[in-house]
């Protein structure tokens, strides 16, 4: 197979989808690798590195898109990018489908098949593409919070952790899954209050067990949200429907029981927010303010710190990658029932039943497309 690696042109967006290591292991087995000219340097991998790995270097990235099989991103293609998908081409990527219509109307008059990092899910429920980038992004999420909540940025002026005689922050985090999670070890590591809220009482059971004493836990309802908030300095959005748009958890009204100048990280921008004020930001210009609560929305927050979270996605992408380019991607979903459930779009047809309710679209069972 002809494998792509076009470079990441989303705004500040410095991430590879494959590393020399990985181009090595494709042309070890067989398999054709091109990779554009200067994509891998966000990262810290030059052409050269490719080159020693047995990858084709192109400077033209309409070379790149027409001659591979299958294209390995890391973010959604964007509105150039559109017309360079085609019938049958595998496109190996992120795309967050039900946070983006255009998107997926474009995808789906494309006729590609369209393989989606985040709804690759095992038997257990695991996002295996997903976790890396959701701990990156956890743990970042308190990174930046702390940044904003500085005054110089427009925050409050209060220390997460801070000192003897003072009351330490409040950090309140929606949703106890893998960003959840991180963010909390992060907060509560900087010695931070943080409470997390979550619907699984047993997820609830199993952070209560294994964080530090300055974490609590809370059941996750509209009056146990709204209670929070008011508290909160720091209120970290990590919330998700593996494929589907978040649910607006904090309306724009409730941001009044918010204090001026707290912080609001909204991970789950993906797939649109899980705060219904939130809208996409970038790396350039991150934050925008809203009834007083500064709003930090970078669709692509893991993309600020390339180095390790390259290295982190290719780490758990590159099997699946493989099993695509060994047996084409109708074998390897047969094969494998959790790559299948990446499958969401093929040849016009939408296979990822959440994407279709979030627009009103008609999908159709896996069955009938393997």
């Amino acid at each position: 197979m002809i494998v792509g690696v076009p470079m990441e042109i989303k705004a500040n967006e410095n991430r590879i989808a494959l590393v020399p290591a990985g181009a090595e292991g494709l042309v070890f087995r067989g398999h054709t690798v091109l990779v554009q000219e200067g994509g891998g340097l966000g990262s810290g991998f030059t052409d050269e590195m490719y080159r020693a790995a047995g990858a084709e270097i192109l400077s033209d990235v309409e070379e790149v898109w027409e001659r591979a099989d299958m294209i390995m991103k890391v973010k959604e293609p964007i509105a150039v990018e559109y017309p360079r998908m085609r019938q049958g081409q595998v496109v190996f990527t992120y795309f967050h489908f039900a946070a983006d219509e255009t998107l997926t109307h474009a995808v789906l008059d494309s006729g590609c098949v369209a393989v989606a990092y985040e709804t690759v899910q095992l038997a257990t429920g695991e996002l295996p593409l997903l976790t890396p980038m959701s701990e990156v992004a956890g743990r970042m999420a308190v990174q930046e919070g702390a940044r904003y909540l500085e005054k110089a940025h427009g925050g409050l002026g209060c220390l997460l952790g801070g000192v003897p005689g003072v009351l330490p922050a409040e950090v309140v985090i929606l949703g106890g899954g893998v960003v959840g999670t991180n963010a909390a070890k992060i907060a509560a590591g900087f010695g931070a209050h943080v409470t997390i809220l979550d619907i699984d009482l047993d997820r609830l059971r199993y952070l209560s067990d294994v964080m530090p004493a300055n974490v609590d836990t809370y059941y996750s309802n509209r009056h146990n949200i709204l209670e929070q908030i008011s508290r909160a300095d720091l209120l970290i959005g990590a919330v998700l429907l593996p494929g589907a748009k978040a649910p607006s958890l904090v309306l724009r009204d409730d941001l009044r029981l918010m204090k001026n100048g707290s912080v609001l990280v909204d991970v789950a921008v993906d797939q649109g927010g899980c705060v219904e004020t939130v809208k996409p930001t970038t790396h350039a210009d991150p934050t925008y303010i809203v009834e007083g609560v500064i709003h930090y929305c970078v669709a692509n927050m893991p993309g600020a710190v390339p180095r390790t979270s390259t290295l982190a996605l290719t780490n758990a992408t590159f099997p699946y990658a493989l099993q695509l380019a060994n047996a084409g991607w109708e074998d390897a979903c047969r094969a494998d029932p959790s790559l299948a459930l990446g499958l969401n779009a093929v040849g016009g047809k939408l296979t990822y039943a959440a994407v279709g309710d979030a627009f009103g679209l008609a999908s159709v069972p896996l069955g009938e497309v393997l």
